[in-house]
């Protein structure tokens, strides 16, 4: 064991003089991991999967990497200007990989939080939420335009506190390839230590949720302890099956629609609102309006608890369902 660790650790120690592209090595991982749950899905749950939706899946996949190889060195140039003014300087090492990860991961649940609570990151965001189904290709439905949404601000401030930009890229890019395999239901529950330390199918399941309950819960990216720690944690409950999507369900799979709705969404809004509510239409949360026309997340979820009683997050317990109908942008 020593003889492999001792290397290992070694190596670590190295600097690298580039990101290491962690996503595009795991890309014949993905494929295989979709195949086989493919083949799962034609024996035990054939609704699973639908043409047109996983091609959807597919293409926002292929656009969001073309996206993102356009503005990559951006943001690696971003974080190197950053780096370049730090103010302390922080060593190649096993134990700073381990500690740059976790760090990582907690502005992972901050940006994704964000996402999720201020509507220009969700316009950027909403696009991995728009399948009503929840196999593997729903985790390739990835957004066109967190760089115009400034989404990446969230990950690349470590480098003014001394983090390498090739560590702290390498880190996020590790991040989401740890995040594909819970995009299934094919697992129901991993055992109980590790549903409580990580982010597992089960966790993020709730978190595509349009259930009332799951609504805006379970951020985490691979550590669940994020969602308990900031009181946004839900677990899985039996009798609440998930059922996925958005609150107001697109009915298209088209492409660009599927990509572009909530900024064209936003961009009516702004333009209508009166002056006083415009920047409002911006950075509150998604389903706000300045005459109360339509509901936000919090007022869904409180308005059913409401009605179904407050639950403990592991309460066995049988709960009514209800659908509601809102005007949601």
């Amino acid at each position: 064991m020593t003889d492999f660790l001792a290397p290992l650790l070694a190596s670590l120690s190295h600097p690298i003089s580039q990101p290491i592209d962690v996503i595009a090595n795991a890309v014949p991982v993905f494929v295989a991991m979709i195949l086989i749950e493919i083949a799962w899905a034609r024996r035990h749950a054939p609704e699973a999967y639908e043409a047109r939706d996983m091609l959807t899946s597919l293409l926002m996949g292929l656009g969001s990497t073309i996206a993102g190889a356009l503005v990559a060195g951006m943001i690696y140039a971003a974080a190197t200007w950053l780096y370049a003014h730090r103010v302390a300087t922080v060593p190649y090492a096993w134990w700073s990989w381990i500690a740059v990860l976790l760090l990582d991961d907690f502005n992972y649940y901050w940006a994704h939080r964000t996402g999720h609570r201020v509507r220009w990151f969700w316009a950027a965001h909403v696009n991995h939420h728009t399948s009503q189904h929840y196999n593997l290709s729903t985790a390739l439905r990835q957004t066109w335009t967190g760089f115009l949404a400034l989404s990446f601000t969230f990950r690349i401030w470590p480098a003014f506190f001394g983090v390498p930009p090739e560590m702290l890229l390498t880190a996020g890019a590790a991040n989401t390839v740890g995040q594909f395999w819970i995009h299934t239901e094919a697992v129901r529950r991993m055992p109980a230590w590790f549903e409580w330390v990580f982010n597992t199918p089960s966790h993020h399941r709730v978190h595509h949720a349009t259930n009332p309950l799951y609504l805006d819960r379970n951020y985490a990216g691979v550590f669940m302890f994020w969602d308990r720690l900031f009181g946004t944690f839900q677990s899985e409950l039996d009798e609440e099956p998930a059922r996925y999507g958005v609150i107001r369900q697109l009915g298209t799979f088209n492409l660009v629609h599927s990509v572009f709705h909530e900024w064209k969404g936003i961009a009516k809004d702004f333009a209508s609102a009166p002056w006083r509510y415009k920047l409002a239409y911006l950075v509150r949360e998604p389903g706000w309006s300045h005459d109360g026309s339509r509901d936000t997340s919090d007022a869904i979820r409180t308005r059913w608890l409401e009605r179904n009683g407050h639950l403990a997050p592991d309460e066995p317990q049988r709960m009514a369902d209800e659908s509601i109908a809102i005007s949601h942008p």
